[in-house]
């Protein structure tokens, strides 16, 4: 479980990213966060992982608290916390399999990843992840020859080869066209529903978020304005979270027809 008390984050120019949030995820959920930009959506998803540190409050991720972690509890949080991310976060140069099995660096003496030996149980376990996202039949290919889907597709199969318990996507569509972002977004879903992996993605627009998760967190000015089930999220929550009306130009549909 995630649970957040009272939680606030400042940053050192005076922003206020979160304020006093109050907010439980529970072990399988679905969740997916929107926003404006500066909402303090991707404040939430590093907070989690303790890349941004709470200001004041509480936060407890699978029963450690957080803020009282030390470097190797921060580091063991980590690695039971997948990441993916807006812009792949790929090593270009190198094949897809040795960018999925980065997600076992956590698990693998140092000195293996020095020299590329990983053991056979972790290949296995990089292979079983790109499986699970259809990409096995680029197992060799350099990343840079990839597609933007391919690539996250790849940013996915790592996340999953660390094995976590979290799955947290930072925008993980933003860079891709609507109908990629479905098929990103369906793995996603499938993952979540199939393994029981807690899963938090950030999304811009509304309709896409109401087609896949479970639960949507509605952030205006680090507050908490919405929190509930997609069909819940009509053209009056739309304005309470983004501070005007819902238009066209708001959903993944009308960008699919540009």
């Amino acid at each position: 479980m995630i649970r957040f008390s009272k939680a606030n984050v400042t940053y050192p120019n005076g922003v206020s990213a979160m304020n006093d949030l109050d907010l439980e995820i529970d072990d399988g959920e679905f969740v997916v966060i929107v926003g404006l930009s500066g909402a303090g959506k991707s404040t939430l998803i590093r907070a989690v992982n303790g890349l941004v540190p709470l200001t004041s409050g509480e936060l407890n991720v699978n029963g450690n608290d957080v803020h009282s972690l030390s470097r190797a509890g921060l580091r063991e949080l980590r690695s039971d916390v997948g990441m993916i991310f807006q812009g792949f976060n790929l090593v270009d140069r190198t094949t897809v399999l040795k960018n999925v099995l980065m997600g076992r660096l956590h698990n693998v003496p140092t000195w293996r990843t020095l020299i590329g030996k990983y053991p056979q149980a972790d290949i296995d376990i990089a292979a079983r992840a790109l499986a699970q996202v259809e990409i096995i039949e680029k197992t060799y290919t350099r990343a840079s020859d990839l597609s933007g889907g391919q690539r996250q597709r790849v940013g996915i199969a790592r996340a999953l080869a660390q094995e976590p318990s979290i799955i947290l996507a930072d925008e993980p569509v933003a860079s891709l066209d609507p109908p990629t972002s479905h098929v990103v977004m369906r793995y996603l879903q499938q993952i979540n529903r199939e393994l029981g992996i807690t899963t938090i993605v950030n999304l811009h627009f509304l309709d896409l978020a109401t087609a896949y998760a479970d639960r949507i967190i509605g952030l205006r000015d680090g507050v908490l304005v919405f929190d509930g089930p997609g069909s819940e999220c009509d053209a009056t929550v739309f304005e309470s979270i983004y501070g005007r009306s819902l238009t066209a130009d708001d959903t993944m549909a009308k960008q699919a027809a540009l």
